[in-house]
């Protein structure tokens, strides 16, 4: 009679157990470890075609782990250069795209360059800076005295916006005259700019106190004219 059960020795048991921390390092631990086994097996058989055979197996696995990228481009390409990092760039078979080296692995990216500003006077903003130099390359006319008009403007609404006080035009002319390297002198200019309360005013149409869409208006008893009010009770004498 043939034993179906075969009693195990405790000790022999515990023995064998394998730990994480005596196990080898995944280098991508989102396919976990069962993958990992997969793709060392393969890499040590010997047969050429029993090997590739085994890498398309292992592809088709990884690609049902992640089935809502299927259809994404490159989405082959990436799980193939996947299986040669997992593999440690052991696994010789014949792949449908670039084998990746090691090298490529290892390489960093290149360091952003990211605009170094430090203007004098922040809180006029890299914007004005740069029409400001727009309008120095323009010819003398009307169109560049309206632009370098509205460039003020903006630079005293700025300023506001920094200082809530008042600010008198003499000082942004200083400002713009230094920001534009003395190409634009308004000094001497009798030209005004708008007054603090017009570059302060807000908008009560563009205010949070709009009844956001979808939600009923609240109509006041003035405006309804009575409609809302409840009718008199009149007894009918009628018979």
């Amino acid at each position: 009679m043939v034993e179906k059960y075969k009693k195990e020795v405790a000790n022999d048991v515990v023995f064998n157990l394998e730990y994480n921390s005596e196990r080898q390092r995944l280098l991508i631990p989102e396919y976990g470890r069962h993958l990992q086994k997969l793709i060392d097996q393969a890499t040590i058989i010997e047969d050429a075609e029993t090997r590739n055979k085994a890498a398309k197996y292992i592809i088709q696995v990884m690609g049902s782990l992640n089935p809502h990228l299927r259809d994404v481009p490159d989405f082959q390409h990436k799980l193939w250069d996947q299986l040669f990092i997992m593999s440690d760039f052991k696994l010789n078979v014949e792949s449908p795209y670039p084998i990746p080296s090691r090298d490529v692995l290892q390489l960093k990216p290149d360091v952003l360059q990211y605009p170094q500003n430090f203007p004098k006077y922040r809180f006029y903003g890299n914007n004005i800076k740069y029409m400001i130099d727009v309008a120095n390359k323009w010819e003398d006319g009307e169109m560049k005295n309206a632009l370098v008009l509205v460039i003020a403007n903006h630079m005293k609404k700025s300023y506001l916006s920094w200082n809530k006080d008042t600010v008198k035009d003499d000082v942004i002319f200083e400002h713009l005259f230094e920001l534009s390297g003395g190409k634009i002198n308004l000094l001497q200019s009798t030209e005004e700019l708008l007054n603090t309360t017009d570059l302060l005013r807000t908008n009560k149409r563009m205010s949070n106190k709009i009844t956001p869409p979808g939600q009923p208006k609240i109509q006041s008893n003035k405006n309804n004219k009575g409609l809302g009010k409840p009718k008199p009770f009149q007894k009918n004498n009628q018979k």
